[in-house]
């Protein structure tokens, strides 16, 4: 893993523009410098690895051929922009890469012309190109081309395929790169297969093709209907030739490939033979993740976020956890393999995300009860529901901000027939250095009108193991439980399997000054800020876990309305519509006139950074829970 002691040609690329002034043969030695620089980078600062390897090429050869920004380049998620960043003026800053107040973790409009559209969740970018596409044909901007780049992953998201099937019946001259490194769509069948491409590339048999085209238009003898039918025949005839068959041929979409992802050259050529062809047009491409990197290959799962690393061993550099309390998912993965080895109706489905929620636990001992359904999302809730309704018991683990994206699903398909489906959103509430697409803030609030759902969120890992065993006992109907990323409080987690009430919170200490109201495991940062204000200010507030959004504890709540007249609510959400608002709405109902103060997310996107300094920004850190209990008192 030999690095190189100088980027001579990466740093004189200050922009594409200066990429576009070398030759082609130097491209090879462009890519060396920017894999190594990926390498470099993020062995100290750490970021989506394997995916921006992989792209390397594609990204140089993107650049090269298309005079960006002008030229639109659409990323799907933007897990493999690091190198587009790289190249399009933020080399010098892409050190901070994800830290709080630097660069962007994902392509973002807001700090570079030449991010296009907001990346972070799947399967996006064809609709989003072709809107662009359309946009550009409608503004008479003929020699605007939009280039979408989705990887084989994303492309299962059901929105890829809706903009896949709009691109094939709207006039458009997109191109959409399809990334693929893992599912082989197309099997290697030697020369005829390379003849073919070669032939369906090249300049001179499209320039005979396009003119050809023009003149039986012309002539009265082609149409858009014939033209669509001649389409048509021709994937169908290199399907038989070629002994292939794939998706886009019934789509009226031309469809070019596989081509090797890891030759800069070949790409470029044939960019450059397809740029400029009319109609949309698919170019299907094989890369590998962690391409250069030997590790990042060969443990392409385990290297997409590798944290840091020695470039030079490959070895990663791992902290020490022992003593440390575990991982939410951790516990879930866990807690869900006890219950079902006890209840076998108990089975588990995931959107691509086995590991990320440790729901790979349950997996491994049991693969024949967990479901990858791919990055469906919307499926994977429907599908749950159709198990639920055959009488299984699904336990659909989906991170939080990614639940957005079966809000539908929830109400249509589990809510109204009230199905015993467990929603269990990981990474609720703040997360970190992915930023404002991956945020949790949202699920409170938009759950919480719906009718027939059970919300709850535990205070520790204790309540997580015990809101789990309630949610799976019969007749509970469709139970949501939201926990966050990270690890929890409590290192001795293991604790007996017992039943929560639904619906009721606890009174966690007694209290006369303020009455202190929190949901989830933001409740620790209040406590210990409470436990400041009392041994410093010596007040004496109360302090309720109410555990469950929805069905609300009218008992604690009424408690609350009738014995204080200052209430301070802290949660991990936003403050519109969220707990907050459920407490006001409470206590207006049934004629309490408290002062209620509401700690939670703002009415704006939160930014990227740690999460401990994102607490603070959004003053629900234990520091700024405590002079706002202090304000609140002194008032």
């Amino acid at each position: 893993m030999e690095q190189p002691t100088s980027y001579d040609l990466l740093n004189k690329i200050d922009s594409p523009e200066d990429l576009r002034k070398l030759s082609v043969e130097a491209l090879p030695e462009v890519c060396n410098q920017l894999r190594n620089k990926i390498i470099d980078e993020l062995s100290r600062n750490p970021g989506h690895f394997g995916s921006s390897l992989g792209v390397v090429e594609l990204t140089v050869a993107l650049h090269y051929v298309y005079q960006t920004p002008y030229d639109r380049i659409v990323w799907d998620v933007g897990h493999q922009a690091y190198g587009h960043k790289i190249l399009t003026g933020r080399r010098d800053r892409f050190y901070t890469n994800r830290k709080l107040n630097g660069l962007c973790p994902f392509p973002s409009p807001a700090e570079s012309e030449y991010d296009t559209f907001t990346c972070g969740h799947a399967s996006n970018s064809i609709s989003a190109a072709l809107g662009m596409a359309v946009a550009a044909a409608r503004k008479g901007e003929e020699n605007r081309h939009v280039v979408a780049v989705i990887g084989d992953g994303s492309m299962s998201g059901g929105l890829a395929f809706e903009g896949l099937n709009n691109a094939s019946s709207t006039p458009n001259n997109l191109l959409i790169i399809l990334n693929d490194n893992n599912m082989a769509i197309d099997r290697s069948v030697g020369g005829m297969k390379q003849y073919l491409l070669n032939l369906h590339t090249s300049e001179g048999y499209n320039r005979l093709r396009n003119a050809l085209s023009r003149k039986l238009y012309r002539w009265g003898i082609l149409n858009d209907e014939r033209r669509k039918s001649l389409i048509r025949f021709n994937n169908s005839l290199k399907s038989m030739l070629m002994q292939q068959q794939n998706i886009f041929e019934g789509l009226n979409i031309r469809y070019f490939g596989p081509v090797d992802g890891h030759d800069v050259t070949a790409l470029t050529r044939v960019l450059r033979e397809i740029k400029d062809m009319k109609g949309p047009k698919l170019l299907h491409i094989h890369t590998r993740k962690g391409k250069g990197f030997k590790p990042a290959e060969e443990a392409a799962t385990l290297w997409h976020a590798p944290g840091i690393f020695d470039k030079e061993t490959g070895e990663r550099i791992v902290m020490d956890t022992s003593g440390m309390p575990p991982l939410f998912q951790d516990v879930f993965g866990n807690t869900l393999l006890e219950l079902a080895r006890k209840n076998d109706k108990i089975v588990g489905v995931t959107p691509a995300m086995p590991s990320g929620c440790s729901m790979n636990i349950m997996m491994k001992e049991m693969p024949d009860r967990v479901f990858d359904v791919g990055i469906a999302e919307g499926h994977a809730v429907t599908f749950s529901g159709g198990m639920a309704k055959e009488g299984l018991l699904p336990f659909c683990n989906v991170y939080s901000s990614f639940m957005q994206r079966a809000y539908d699903n929830i109400i249509h398909d589990v809510a109204i027939q009230k199905l015993h489906v467990v929603l269990c959103l990981d990474r609720a509430g703040l997360v970190g250095e992915d930023g404002p697409t991956h945020h949790g803030a949202f699920d409170m609030a938009y759950l919480r009108p719906i009718p027939n759902l059970v919300i709850a969120s535990p205070y520790d890992e204790h309540e997580l193991r015990r809101l789990m065993y309630t949610a799976q006992l019969p007749d509970i109907g469709p139970f949501v439980i939201r926990y966050p990323r990270g690890r929890g409080v409590l290192v001795d987690w293991k604790c007996p399997l017992e039943p929560v009430e639904v619906g009721k919170g606890r009174r966690l200490k007694e209290g006369t000054d303020l009455a202190v109201i929190t949901i989830g495991p933001i409740g620790n940062k209040a406590a210990s800020a409470i436990a400041r204000a009392e041994k410093e200010q010596g007040m004496s507030i109360a302090h309720y876990d109410l555990r469950f959004l929805k069905p609300l504890d009218e008992d604690l709540l009424h408690e609350v309305g009738q014995k204080f007249s200052r209430i301070l609510t802290v949660e991990d959400g936003v403050r519109n519509g969220g707990m907050g608002s459920a407490i006001l709405e409470f206590m207006s109902d049934h004629g309490y006139h408290p002062s209620v103060k509401r700690l939670g997310l703002p009415d704006r996107f939160v930014q990227h950074g740690p999460v401990n300094d994102l607490y603070a920004i959004c003053g629900i850190d234990e520091e700024s829970i405590y002079h706002t209990i202090t304000q609140i008192i002194k008032i």
